[in-house]
């Protein structure tokens, strides 16, 4: 995936402290990445079909959800054709779509912390590819469109688990689930589609590849933050 070595003029350096200071800001935006609030009061006293509540909501979570988001960034960082970048982001969409909706509509119940915590690992495998580790260190070359549709199963689990946390009324469900989850995708689409434009203008720059390997150090770096955060939180929770 990299194909250049690390820059060492000050700009670089500039641009990897910036990054550092808001990876270390994650984990405050990780724990912050909850429904709450007035929506969450909605979720609960909801009773029958409310589609364009419930698209709203989904579309909020995913632009607010910054481990998503993260690991998107990953994917995307060295897809240069755009239907490259469908075919990724669509494998990423099938994942989640269908954990999310096995989740909540079968009741199925994970760890929200240990999943939490694979998401950021998950953020850390992309970045890792996206540096040639795995080349380098492992001589081998993950199947990258696998991967992407693994960890989305990943990532649909931990939407589950933020809507696990309401008694939601079986009255509606499966259409309020359905357009919650046609909401992520359209929050998908318009984050990704912010995060494209400011890419394509990076990539004008020559310091677009020269800055690659910081950049994704960065993103690897944020992803361990984290799952190490979410993964002490699992560690401390009370026992029942």
């Amino acid at each position: 995936m990299l194909h250049c070595a690390q820059s060492r003029n000050p700009y670089a350096l500039a641009a990897v402290t910036v990054l550092t200071t808001l990876a270390g800001l994650i984990p405050t935006l990780a724990f912050g990445h909850t429904i709450e609030g007035s929506d969450a009061n909605f979720v609960q006293a909801i009773d029958g079909p409310a589609v364009a509540p419930f698209i709203y909501l989904g579309a909020k979570h995913m632009v607010t959800g910054y481990d998503h988001l993260l690991f998107l960034i990953g994917v995307i960082f060295f897809l240069y054709r755009p239907k490259h970048v469908i075919e990724y982001v669509t494998l990423f969409a099938v994942g989640h779509s269908m954990t999310l909706l096995l989740g909540v509509l079968a009741d199925l119940r994970v760890n929200a912390y240990l999943i939490d915590a694979v998401i950021g690992l998950s953020i850390v495998y992309k970045a890792f590819e996206n540096m040639d580790g795995f080349k380098r260190v492992f001589n081998v070359e993950p199947n990258t469109k696998v991967a992407v549709f693994i960890f989305g199963l990943f990532h649909g689990l931990g939407l589950a688990t933020k809507l696990q946390e309401f008694t939601i009324s079986d009255n509606g469900l499966v259409v309020n689930i359905l357009s919650f989850n046609l909401g992520v995708e359209l929050g998908q689409i318009m984050a990704l589609s912010a995060v494209l434009i400011v890419l394509s203008i990076w990539r004008s720059n020559p310091s677009y590849l020269r800055h690659a390997f910081a950049t994704n150090t960065v993103l690897m770096t944020g992803g361990f933050i984290l799952a190490s955060y979410q993964f002490s939180a699992f560690l401390l929770q009370p026992a029942y």
